[in-house]
């Protein structure tokens, strides 16, 4: 197994000490050597999620696909109730038809999770003082590292570690804990305001999301213990960022038919709009067009000025 991930070992441990490298001439080469491997981390995320923004455009575009598709889904799924396999089959032809992925959602996710387990097993062996890539990290960087802290936890400990003081615990549980409610709130985000109005019961893409928006907080919560700090700092600032690209896509370019979406038309001064993704509306409109009927709109609202008397 070793074998077969250590391209990715090699890649997590370059980054790690190039961005420790290049953080050494802002805060000096031999200090701050806690600070220089905690931000390589945090820096860590912030290119793994700048590479991962095609896949982010494919997730928004493939969610919007899915929410559109809820009506033939329904009817598949009446139309084919007592023959699972038939209705296996009429799905995936709608999702060919349709060029759309039930997975997309997940590619994200699923893009770092071998990021994810590299970063656990390179610190999991700073922890016991030896390096999967020496040539990279050498001993005297190990050493840095191994030493390292954050708030006054090793990075490299967990909850679980042998020698994990109670500082290292409270750590820990405060990181889990902002962990969790960050996936719960990022979750609730999506769900309140960038999604179509739509009734739980009877919407599978709906059910799938409230099922995420417990299931996945109550996972970490429960696995976190498991994690160096230095994971759970990675994974918190992933975190962050998800929160933070979501709220600027529903802000700036909401799903039709969300509250977000109908904010958004408000706000532009365009009103008596349908939100229905599925009717003729100005959802199918470009930028410039929605600006030009918000003119418009404000325009006729506009009293008329009366022509002076001659």
């Amino acid at each position: 197994m070793n074998a077969i991930l250590h391209p990715i070992y090699y890649a997590v441990t370059w980054v790690m000490v190039t961005f420790h490298t290049m953080l050494g001439w802002v805060l000096g080469k031999n200090s701050h050597e806690s600070l220089k491997w905690t931000l390589s981390i945090v820096l860590l995320v912030v290119l793994i999620r700048v590479i991962l923004i095609p896949l982010f455009v494919k997730q928004i575009k493939s969610q919007r696909a899915m929410t559109a598709l809820q009506p033939h889904m329904k009817e598949i799924q009446k139309k084919h109730k007592d023959d699972r396999q038939k209705q296996s089959e009429e799905m995936m032809k709608l999702y060919k038809e349709h060029k759309t992925n039930p997975l997309a959602p997940c590619l994200p996710l699923l893009a770092q999770a071998p990021i994810f387990f590299a970063l656990f097993r390179v610190l999991s062996g700073i922890a016991h003082n030896t390096s999967y890539v020496p040539n990279v990290l050498t001993a005297k960087l190990l050493a840095t590292a191994h030493d390292a802290k954050f708030l006054s936890a090793p990075i490299a400990d967990s909850f679980l570690s042998h020698n994990a003081t109670t500082g290292t615990k409270i750590v820990t549980v405060c990181l889990i804990a902002f962990m969790s409610a960050t996936t719960f709130t990022t979750q609730r985000q999506l769900m309140v305001k960038g999604m179509p109005k739509v009734d739980p019961s009877n919407n599978m893409m709906a059910q799938q999301q409230k099922i995420m928006l417990y299931v996945f907080p109550f996972i970490f919560a429960i696995s976190g213990v498991n994690f160096p700090i230095g994971v759970l700092i990675y994974w918190s600032t992933t975190n962050l960022w998800t929160f933070g690209q979501q709220y600027w896509v529903i802000k700036r370019n909401p799903t039709p038919g969300s509250p977000a979406y109908e904010e958004l038309q408000r706000k532009r001064g365009i009103t008596g709009t349908a939100t229905n993704p599925g009717s003729s509306s100005p959802e199918g409109m470009t930028e410039a067009q929605l600006e030009a009927e918000a003119n418009k709109s404000r325009q006729r609202q506009q009293p008329k000025k009366k022509k002076p008397r001659k």
